[in-house]
This record gives C-alpha cells, structure tokens and sequence, in this order.
C-alpha cells in the first residue's frame, strides 16, 4: 500500500483521545485510512471523527488544524500519512 504525508501531530488530548494535526499536504475525509508513525508510535486506523473549532466536518484540506479521534496515545511531531490503494 501506498502512503503520502498529510501533516503532523501538534498535540494529544487524552481524555477525549484526540490528536491536533496540522494538515501541510493533500486532504482527508471521513473513512480514510491514516498511519501515525513517531519515534514510540506506529499504527493505522480509519478516521471516524473529525472536528474544527469544535465543529464536526466530512473533510479537511492542507493548512487546517484538525482534531481527529485516535484510539492510541500520539505524540507531538509524529508524522501522519494517508493510505491510499
């Protein structure tokens, strides 16, 4: 499978298990596959929520910051890449 940088962590909030990404390429939608790799962090997972100013969005484009809910801990300046087929 083919991956291409979409942006990067900025912070992690872990009571609502959410990464602040900041989007530097491409774009994401609802149901995409990403892969969050860092220096202690690798996995893959669909997104299943996204939100911008606490407002919920289908999909995001670069230069957003965009919370995304992740079901593990990121960490700041881990690299997020999209899956593509």
């Amino acid at each position: 499978m083919q991956e291409e940088k979409v942006g990067v962590v900025k912070q992690y909030f872990a009571k609502p298990e959410v990464a602040a990404i900041e989007l530097t390429d491409g774009s994401l939608t609802i149901g995409d596959k990403i892969h969050i790799k860092g220096h202690t962090t690798d996995f893959e997972e669909s997104i299943s929520s996204m939100q911008i100013e606490h407002n919920s969005v289908q999909e995001v484009k670069a230069g957003d910051l965009v919370g995304i809910k992740v079901s593990q801990r990121v960490r700041p300046n881990d690299q997020v890449y999209k899956v593509v087929d």
